[in-house]
């Protein structure tokens, strides 16, 4: 899938569409992203030696794995992030570096979801972590309290 194709399953738009491309291989999503330096989150991040942030990183397993769940039917839900467990650093990702994903579902009870993912730049394992998400009306979501 290209960013167009992926913006008919996500809400994100803009720079936080963390994602270039995005495939489904069996029970795997395989997500991509080109890292080019010119990134928002690498602006002050650090100053003279850019680092990918860990949370964008863990952004883009859960971006990933939305291709996994049914397509939303209604432009009044929208996905949120529940839990993030396991979470593990394993190698930095800096500008020029690809980085891709390769997430699964590891169960789902609508409208929660489970997963687990990893993240790669070649054969180097840099994020690893298991995740949780909601289908969520988006009237709920904003009712102040």
């Amino acid at each position: 899938m290209t960013q167009e194709e992926i913006k008919t399953i996500l809400p994100h738009r803009d720079n936080m569409l963390l994602l270039d491309s995005l495939e489904q291989d069996g029970e795997y999503a395989c997500g991509r992203l080109k890292i080019t330096g010119d990134e928002w989150f690498l602006q002050g991040h650090f100053p003279g030696f850019p680092v990918v942030p860990g949370v964008i990183l863990c952004e883009i397993l859960a971006q990933s794995a939305c291709i996994l769940i049914p397509k939303i039917d209604s432009a009044d839900q929208i996905p949120l992030y529940t839990g993030l467990d396991k979470v593990r650093f394993k190698s930095p990702v800096y500008p020029g570096d690809e980085f891709t994903t390769r997430c699964r579902l590891t169960r789902s009870k609508h409208p929660f979801y489970f997963g687990e993912g990893e993240g790669y730049v070649e054969d180097r394992l840099c994020v690893k972590a298991s995740f949780s998400f909601a289908i969520t009306e988006k009237s709920i979501c904003f009712q102040k309290s």
